[in-house]
Formats: structure tokens, sequence, C-alpha cells
């Protein structure tokens, strides 16, 4: 008999089989073998008529001499583990498993019984970690069943509740390490552990323009970089009281904080558009000072030229009140330029307010200032029924010495000198 012959035999195996013939698949089976020798295609056919029969014992038999003669056939290491599970033989079954993820470690329906096999051994660790695979390699199926839906719903229930025990776990075991520790000391520690346990995302900067390389990338950062806070937080209700003065005014000033230009496509920030949704009102933009506007609100403007600003010709610092109005949502975004840090200073702050940096959710409190990253994902919303207004300026990374801040200094003045426009590297 010939390979083609063969071929023919077992296909007609195949078909006898889906017709319930199950005697005369056999019979073509057993020929193949008698001339074939230990023929994988055939044992197979052979097997799982055993299991259907409910005779898994026999059908493991039948799978193993299949393996031996093609062992890189991933579906006979399949067939054999579900065999060895009607055999309840756990440790067969899962070596079974194991060898198929061997030969493929994408085979998605290894990976799926591997992490029922632990759910059913106990092992909740391990199915947690296979289940966690299974979640991963989902993404890439082209269609799903209702069943492969309803078992993907099982294993993301399963791997939540598995993070949750584990995340109440640390959180009782290092709860009285972390009561001794100040918050801003434990806080890289909390991060990397929150983010492990699925409970935040650690965010990278994303610079539009001018990006500093090998700063750390803090989304709020440490007061203690800025030890004058202290100094423009005393001066809250004398800035407010000017920022009230000029609201009462209608200050002709006050103007959209998003101003595109015409033909702009449509984007995240056209429901802001030319509107004072979201309003400012400089006092210096891009390094610029408007002196008008400071003579409107003398005492503010004194009280920033006291402190150490971010200082490029024509670039920085901006300085401005920010008013968001009613209802207003600021989408997620990210700034131009990691070299500064850009500073708020609540005035007004009704209830429901807040503002996101990254994976760290803050509410403003009027008169309590910080620095963050803005280059760093962050978002504001108002969902109150009042104006919201906060003092913007921006100041040197704190990471940055004077010597780099010296260097970027010279490098955009000789930008200037020789004609290159880089201003959109770090204004607003």
């Amino acid at each position: 008999m010939n390979v083609r012959e063969i071929e023919t035999k077992l296909g007609m195996a195949r078909q006898a089989q889906r017709a319930g013939q199950v005697e005369a698949a056999a019979r073509l089976c057993q020929e193949v073998l008698a001339v074939a020798g230990e023929h994988p295609a055939a044992l197979n056919i052979l097997g799982r008529q055993a299991l259907a029969g409910d005779r898994p014992a026999a059908a493991a038999a039948l799978f193993r001499r299949a393996i031996t003669a093609d062992p890189a056939a991933p579906e006979l290491h399949m067939n054999l583990a579900t065999a060895l599970r009607a055999c309840d033989d756990l440790p067969g079954e899962r070596a079974a498993l194991e060898g198929a993820l061997a030969i493929d470690q994408r085979h998605f329906m290894a990976v799926v019984r591997l992490a029922e096999l632990f759910e059913r051994c106990g092992e909740d660790d391990r199915a947690a970690e296979r289940w966690s695979g299974v979640l991963a390699m989902a993404v890439l199926l082209d269609e799903r069943s209702p069943a492969i839906e309803t078992m993907l719903a099982h294993a993301q229930a399963f791997v939540t509740r598995q993070q949750a025990a584990f995340a109440a776990a640390v959180d009782d075991g290092l709860a009285t390490l972390r009561t001794a520790i100040p918050p801003a000391e434990r806080r890289r520690v909390d991060g990397c552990i929150d983010h492990l346990l699925g409970r935040r995302q650690i965010y990278a900067n994303s610079c539009s323009g001018l990006h500093v390389p090998f700063l750390p990338a803090d989304e709020f950062f440490d007061r203690a970089h800025f030890p004058w806070l202290a100094q423009i937080e005393a001066q809250t209700d004398i800035i407010r009281n000017e920022l009230t003065a000029l609201l009462e005014a209608d200050a002709p000033g006050i103007r959209p904080y998003v101003e595109m230009a015409p033909g702009t496509p449509e984007n995240k920030w056209s429901p802001l558009d030319h509107r004072l949704a979201w309003g400012a009102f400089h006092l210096w933009k891009n390094g610029v000072r408007d002196d008008a506007a400071c003579a409107r609100c003398p005492r503010t403007a004194a009280a920033i030229e006291a402190l150490p600003l971010a200082a490029l010709p024509a670039r920085a610092p901006s300085v401005f009140f920010s008013l968001l109005a009613p209802g207003t949502h600021l989408p997620a975004h990210t700034g131009v330029t990691n070299l500064r840090a850009i500073i708020h200073l609540p005035l007004i702050v009704p209830e429901n307010c807040g503002f996101r940096v990254g994976g760290e959710t803050r509410a403003w409190r009027a008169g309590e200032a910080w620095a963050f990253d803005d280059t760093i994902e962050h978002e504001a919303w108002n969902r109150s029924d009042r104006l919201r207004a906060i003092l913007i300026f921006d100041v040197w990374n704190p990471y940055i010495t004077e010597t780099e801040r010296t260097l970027l200094r010279a490098f955009f003045l000789v930008a200037d000198a020789n004609g290159y426009d880089l201003r959109t590297q770090v204004g607003e």
C-alpha cells in the first residue's frame, strides 16, 4: 500500500467515523496500521473512538502511541490530555498539556485547559497566571463563540478575584510598616506595587516639543524641590482679590485658552475652540511680560517676579489665570516639553472639581500649590455650577541642573541667531 492509498483509506475512515460507522472506520484504520506500522493519524482516529466509547485508558494508550510516532503534533498531546482527564490522572493530564505548549507556546486551548486544571487543583496562583495568558491571547481571536465568551468572562472574574485577594494580603502585610513611613518617602514603592497589582498605570513623558532625556517621569513633584511654594501660597488672598476685580470688571484680556487656526481638523479640543469654557488671562506668555496685564494685577505680578521662574527668551515663563467654567472637562492631553514644571496655585475651587496626572487624581484646595510634569497625560474637570480659577506658571524642572539650564538657554540663543524658529519646542 503506497502513500496515496494510505491517505485514501484514512479519508474513508474519517468519513465513516463522521457518518457514525464506527466499526467500518476502525477496520480501515487497522488495515492502515497493518501495512504502515504506527501511523499517527490511524491511531488518533482509534483513540477518539475509544474516548467516545467511554474507554479513556485505552484511548490514552492509543494517543501515546500516536505521539511516539509523531511527537511534534500538538493536537495529539491535547487528545491525550482529554483522555487522562477522564482517567482522573492529573499529573499525566498536566504533562500532556505542557507537551502541547512545548511545541507551540501560543496554543490557545492548551493554555485554557492548563488554567482549568490548576483551578481544579486549587493552585490559584498558577491558575490566575494561565487565565491572564488566556485573556492576553484572546485579543488575537478573529471570532468568539458564545462558549468562548463565557470562558473569557470566567477567566476575567477569576483573575480579578485573585488580584484582589493578593492586593488585600499585601495591604495587610505592609500596613504597619507603611504607617511608619511618610507618604512622600514611600510614593515610588507604592506606585510600583500598585502597578503590579493592576491598581494603577505608570505613565511616561510624551513631549510634542523639546524632550530632555533621562529625567524622572514624576507626575506630581515633591514639594521639597520648591522651598518657595509657601511664599506664593501666603499671597493667595491678595492674588484672589486681584483676580476677582478682573472678573467683576469683565476684563477684556480674558481669552479662550484654545484658539485653533482656521482649517484645523476636528479633534478633542474642538468643543473648546474659541470658547471661554476654558479662559485665560495672561500676565506672561511664552517668556514675554504683558505690562498692561501686570499693571492690572500689580501685587500678583510682584509675587511672581520674586520666584525662580523658568527663563528662556521668547519661550518661558508663561503665567496666567486659568478659568474653567461650570460643566467643563479638559480632555486627557500632554504638554510640550519636560524642561519645566507647572505650578498650580488654586484660588477659587468649588466642590466637584478634580485633576488627574498620570495615575494620580487630586482635588484642588484653595491656597495649596502643587507642581507637576505636564508632559505626563493629565486632565481636569469642573463638575460644579461655579467658576474654578487657578494661577498657573512654569518653573524649571527640578531635576535639570543649573549647568544644563545655561546650556539650554545658549542652545536657543544660537538657534534664534541662525534663523531657526524653535519657539513651538517650549511654548504653550
